[in-house]
């Protein structure tokens, strides 16, 4: 635009400052959606319209939204989703006052009676330890969460210890994604297809019973072959069996815990974001955004007539009262 006649002005960067309130929203998106730097969205406006319609400064006070967003999210009313299925599990992201070193950020999302998949909880777990995952829980039942009929967890001990004090009655899974990955490292790499057929069988079994067996005949073929597999393998068969109780239909939904990362994973792969945060709050607000934009693209899944009444027969036999969302909100009220 050099030498021009008339000097170049931006009908874009005019368009923003006639219209705060879409500049505004802009910035946050952008900004949650790979420029995670306040620099990086000013740098952007600028290089689009040629002026400086937006400081960096402004940048980090329009998208400390996300904070309250965050914040909010926190604090959030549970008690009207009905939540038949509970997920937990943890993200590790390095902060910049700790080189080198991950903090884990907990998740909590779970299933509702309708097949919705939501987003529950986020919070920082700073050594993903039993009285945080303790703590974590509690804040969701304070808030009138439920009690689910299942929770699918990794094999952290202070998680599962956590998820034994806050449900005692509820089934306990094991994540499958995360058990095969422990298998996989512990028979050569020539072996595994055959080994991981044989785990599949069990994974994929008719009922719990035909479960069991599968896992039987599969200790007895591999014990004296594979006795690091075969002790990783029974440890904690049990949780990792009751999948096979719950409506076939949803099996392959709930043996899994790693949604969260998932989504955040392929967050990062297309906008390449959070290399590394500046500070705590930084982080959060960032992991918030993401998982929370990742959240709206869940899929339900089918819930049928048939499946809710086995739920509920399942939760009679495991001694889960079932309370009305009003009950719920009136428990919170007198914990608070």
């Amino acid at each position: 635009m050099r030498n021009t006649e008339e000097p170049y002005h931006s009908r874009l960067a005019g368009f923003f400052k006639g219209n705060t309130e879409v500049l505004e929203k802009l910035a946050v998106e952008m900004y949650a959606r790979g420029l995670s730097h306040p620099r990086d969205v000013e740098d952007a406006l600028m290089e689009a319209t040629g002026d400086m319609v937006l400081s960096k400064t402004a940048v980090s006070k329009v998208t400390d939204i996300l904070w309250k967003e965050f914040e909010e999210f926190q604090q959030g009313d549970l008690s009207s989703f009905t939540i038949e299925y509970l997920f937990l599990d943890a993200v590790y992201e390095s902060l910049r006052a700790h080189f080198g070193m991950k903090d884990a950020v907990l998740c909590a999302w779970g299933i509702t009676r309708e097949g919705q998949k939501i987003l529950l909880h986020l919070a920082l777990g700073q050594k993903e330890s039993y009285k945080d995952w303790l703590e974590f829980l509690r804040s969701m039942a304070k808030r009138g969460l439920r009690t689910p009929t299942a929770v699918t967890t990794d094999s952290a001990p202070g998680l599962i210890k956590a998820v034994e004090s806050a449900f005692s009655k509820n089934l306990r899974l094991r994540c499958w994604f995360h058990r095969m990955e422990n298998f996989s490292a512990k028979v050569p790499e020539e072996a595994w297809p055959e080994v991981k057929a044989g785990l599949v069988m069990v994974r994929d079994a008719a009922s719990c019973e035909q479960g069991k067996q599968c896992a039987h005949e599969f200790i007895a073929r591999y014990k004296n072959v594979y006795p690091a597999l075969i002790s990783a393998f029974t440890d904690d068969l049990d949780a990792l069996l009751n999948h096979l109780k719950l409506p076939i239909n949803h099996r392959k939904s709930v043996r899994t815990a790693n949604l969260a990362e998932r989504g955040f994973e392929e967050a990062r792969r297309r906008t390449k974001i959070i290399p590394r945060f500046l500070t705590q709050k930084s982080g959060l607000k960032l992991v918030y955004s993401v998982l929370i934009r990742a959240a709206t693209r869940w899929r339900r899944i089918p819930v049928t007539s048939f499946d809710l009444l086995s739920l509920d027969r399942l939760r009679e036999a495991l001694g889960i009262e079932d309370e009305t969302a009003e009950n719920r909100r009136e428990m919170k009220e007198v914990r608070q």
